[in-house]
């Protein structure tokens, strides 16, 4: 059993981290730059998709599965529901088959039990107007999954943490862990010396920056994010308006209901390179883009007034699989990042495997987030790539 672990970073990857050691019986410290939550995190948000959809994926997809059942039980645990499992709308352009995202979700899926909504060129504008009829002739609804109020999800979790006796230290920034020997505490820019057993790195697209080793596995990419002010007139609530992905293999768009009185949509790509330190703005090439997606989707929107931007940052590993584990090398530290944009759904089991990770616990569960060197380039399956 772990005596005291230091996580350098509060995000999602950080809390769930500090919450599941606390519960083993570890006294925890989590380092945090900023308020916790941060308001530039990843995780902070007011929204993130929830599904089990990956392609023909089947690791992702069954750890999913155990995810759902475990955030049904969060909104009675919180207290209120920050898990809203509305069905999630899962739209194409042209019939879908196993070469598609759509298709190989909707065929691995239903080989697993899940009970999907089919959609046609006749029932989508009748199942969900907003969409220009004809845009899109296949598909499906998945009702296990939704969304997550993703910076209220956060919050909640970092109420627990305190309330539990877990130290937050927020404004606390640490300097590189740099060399090639064992890790046994860090040092913030301030010139303190924080002494531990264990450090785990959970800073999101800071990682590789405080892991220089990791410089060829972690990038730190953004993501445009827009939130507009939704017209009255259009049908842009659940049940008649679901969280969609539409031709996201292939787009990346992918969007939300409106809630906190904005329409948040957003994409899932390529994304572009950033100095996570840098100031953080949505390159002004990205608007045309969704407007003209708009236009032909959801024409309703198309002139909608954007209320704000947001430049997300991903951590994004080489291969779309999160980076969780000890470092082969280094004694007492533990990386935990790499969530490639996906994952925040996986919340209620990141803990666990971090905390596996930090205890040197077998893990075969886990295998997929082992420390490995760089190989082939690939990505998540809903990653658009074009």
């Amino acid at each position: 059993m772990l005596s005291d672990v230091l996580i350098v970073g509060g995000g999602v990857f950080g809390v769930e981290a500090a919450l599941e050691l606390h519960a083993r019986g570890a006294t925890v410290t989590i380092l945090e730059p900023g308020p916790l939550p941060h308001p530039d995190a990843s995780s902070t948000d007011i929204s993130k998709l929830i599904r089990a959809d990956y392609g023909t994926d089947v690791f992702y997809a069954e750890l999913m599965e155990g995810c759902l059942d475990a955030w049904r039980a969060r909104n009675t645990r919180f207290g209120r529901p920050l898990f809203h499992e509305t069905g999630l709308a899962v739209l194409s352009q042209r019939p879908m088959d196993s070469s598609t995202f759509e298709g190989a979700s909707f065929e691995t899926l239903s080989a697993r039990g899940h009970v999907l909504e089919r959609l046609d060129e006749k029932t989508i504008p009748e199942r969900l107007p907003a969409w220009q009829p004809g845009r899109y002739v296949d598909g499906y609804i998945n009702p296990r999954g939704g969304w997550a109020e993703s910076g209220e999800v956060v919050r909640a979790l970092a109420s627990e943490a305190r309330a539990a006796g877990i130290q937050i230290r927020e404004g606390v920034r640490v300097r590189p862990l740099s060399g090639s020997g064992p890790v046994d505490g860090v040092q913030t820019e301030s010139g303190e010396r924080i002494a531990t057993s264990t450090v785990v790195v959970a800073a999101g697209a800071f990682t590789p920056a405080l892991v220089p080793e990791l410089g060829d596995r972690l990038a730190a990419v953004g993501q445009p994010v827009f939130h507009f002010d939704p017209p009255a007139s259009a049908p842009l609530t659940a049940p008649r308006f679901l969280p969609w992905a539409a031709d996201i293999g292939t787009t990346g768009w992918y969007g939300f209901p409106v809630h906190t009185g904005v329409l948040k949509i957003a994409n899932h790509g390529r994304g572009v390179p950033v100095d996570p330190a840098a100031e953080r703005l949505v390159p002004a090439s990205w608007e045309p883009k969704l407007r003209a997606f708009l236009a032909g989707a959801l024409p309703s929107v198309a002139e909608a007034r954007v209320v704000r931007t947001r430049l997300c940052l991903y951590c994004d590993s080489f291969d779309g699989d999160f980076f969780i584990d000890a470092h082969p090398e280094r004694r007492g530290l533990v990386v935990a990042a790499g969530g490639s944009g996906h994952a925040f759904k996986f919340a209620p089991l990141l803990g666990k495997a971090i905390a596996d990770a930090a205890e040197g616990v077998p893990r075969d569960r886990w295998r997929r987030f082992a420390w490995r060197e760089r190989s082939v380039a690939r990505s998540e399956a809903a990653r658009a790539t074009e």
